[in-house]
Formats: C-alpha cells, structure tokens, sequence
C-alpha cells in the first residue's frame, strides 16, 4: 500500500460564493471530473471512534481503498488500488479474496472483513488548479439528499499554506468556516 501525509485546508462556502470563485478562476464546466466516495465503516462505527475514515473511491475506471487515520502534520492516507471486480464486491457487502488493506484494518484494529459494510455514497465533481504553494480544489458534493460547496487548499507546509489560504478567502470577502471534512458531513447528515 502506498502511504502519505495529506495536509489540506477547508472551507465550506456558499453557492454564490462558489460560483464567484470558479469564474475568477477560470474554471469552466470542462474542467470538472466526477469522483464517487462510498463509505465504509462497522456497524458500530468503530473506525469513526478511532478518528478514521475508509472508503473507495471511483474515478472513471479507477477504484481507490483508502484509510485515513489522525497524523500529527494531518492525515496519514494509505492506499490500494482495486479492480473493479472487487471493489463491487466489497460496496455489495461481499468478500474479496485478498486485500492489503483488509489485512491491514484486521492486524491493527482487529477489524475483520465480514464486519465492514458500506454505509452510502458521496458525489464530487471537482476542479483543481494549482495555485501559489499548493493545490487549489473546487467541489461541489452531493449526498444524502443535500449537497454542499467546498473550498480545498492542498500544501505540503501548514504554516505557509494557511497564510495563502486565509488571505484568498479574505480577497473574496469569504468568512473562515469551521469545516469538518466530506466524511464527517456524511456521517453527520446520516446520523440526522
């Protein structure tokens, strides 16, 4: 499994908002990619518990494991690429054959694979542009029956991202939001 330390900066802002950004960007209707999320958990949320987050996700024909666990620069990604096959299998409750990521969750959360069921989808469509020290990420997300606009910030440094961060948003007149990140939101509505 591929691992990395991912640092991102959020902010939730309002349709209106989001439209003013996009077009000071530049970003047109082409510029979007869809992405699905499907979220994994167990029926007693023991990874949420632990402050993790599992899902797949899919782009185009790409299917991505990913577990997501508290690092102290952020958040610690591990990924593993799956077929089609089974990353069907896995979001229909089935079992697959073999998975470093299962083995994973089992050898240190003691979470076996027959416990982890897919808890629903969340749908992205998403622009990127790079900009000063990172990634600049526009998503529009939808997902048990709302949907919410996001501002993402990706950056290699906290201190110095947070700095281009705060002052973009302060250009545009956009307030700070404390933002929790798409699976909170997900897990927040769900439990509504």
């Amino acid at each position: 499994m591929k691992q990395e330390i991912e640092i991102e900066l959020k902010n939730l802002v309002t349709e209106e908002e989001f439209k003013e950004l996009t077009s000071a960007f530049s970003i047109t209707d082409d510029s979007y990619t869809k992405q699905t999320n499907y979220y994994f958990d167990t029926d007693t949320f023991t990874l949420k518990e632990k402050g993790c987050a599992l899902r797949i996700r899919q782009k185009k024909d790409t299917y991505t494991f990913t577990l997501k666990r508290p690092h102290k620069d952020g958040l610690m990604e591990s990924h593993e690429n799956l077929s089609e096959e089974n990353a069907l299998r896995l979001i229909n409750g089935d079992s697959v054959t073999s998975s470093d990521m299962l083995q994973f969750l089992e050898e240190t959360f003691g979470i076996e694979s027959g416990q982890l069921c897919c808890l629903g989808s969340l749908v992205t469509t998403r622009a990127e542009q790079t900009y000063k020290s990172g990634l600049l990420v526009f998503d529009h997300s939808v997902y048990l029956g709302t949907e919410d606009f996001e501002l993402e910030f990706e950056v290699s440094e906290r201190k110095q991202g947070e700095k281009e961060f705060w002052h973009l948003l302060e250009t545009y007149d956009i307030p700070q939001r404390k933002t929790a990140n798409k699976i909170e939101r997900f897990f927040n509505r769900r439990l509504t």
